[in-house]
């Protein structure tokens, strides 16, 4: 069995998403949204989000993690400070040793719905087909869900290639 943690940056909030895989099931294992302060200063911000996100990841002990890539928007400074939470939620498991991998939203969409341009109701509608006991405490957490399934898909689909590769 494998843990695997989705992450789903954001400077006020990250969401938090842990599934178990075993062979080809899933299940739910927790989700939740760790959050910053819009009124502190960048710095204290950020550091709220490591300190959440080590204490979830020191709770789980997950063996790999996975993040959405950065959207980058018209609003460069917005898009750096997103970069700079999205920062601290791959260092958080990376100094921990656990392997982190990113996704394209459009692909962790495309994998969990089967649309690229999915919206967040579909998203959790999806979510919660897959893992019925799934409990999410906002729209953050589901996309992280979302994210930490996604992974499962792709590396059972990396396995499965260097399996045939190997043979």
């Amino acid at each position: 069995m494998v843990t695997i943690l989705g992450l789903d940056p954001g400077l006020r909030a990250t969401g938090w998403g842990a599934i178990a895989v075993e062979g080809p099931s899933l299940s739910f294992v927790g989700a939740g949204t760790v959050r910053s302060s819009a009124e502190a200063l960048l710095g204290a911000r950020l550091a709220a989000l490591y300190d959440g996100l080590s204490l979830v990841v020191a709770d789980l002990a997950p063996d790999e993690a996975a993040a959405e890539t950065t959207y980058v928007s018209r609003d460069g400074a917005a898009t750096l400070k997103l970069g700079q939470a999205r920062g601290v939620a791959l260092l958080v498991p990376a100094v921990r040793g656990i392997p982190v991998s990113e996704y394209a939203p459009s692909l962790v969409k495309k994998s969990v719905v089967g649309a690229g341009r999915a919206d967040k109701r579909q998203i959790k509608a999806m979510v919660t087909m897959l893992l019925p006991a799934a409990r999410g405490d906002t729209e953050h957490a589901w996309d992280a869900l979302a994210v930490a399934i996604c992974h499962a898909s792709h590396r059972r689909s990396r396995s499965a290639a260097s399996g045939r590769a190997a043979a």
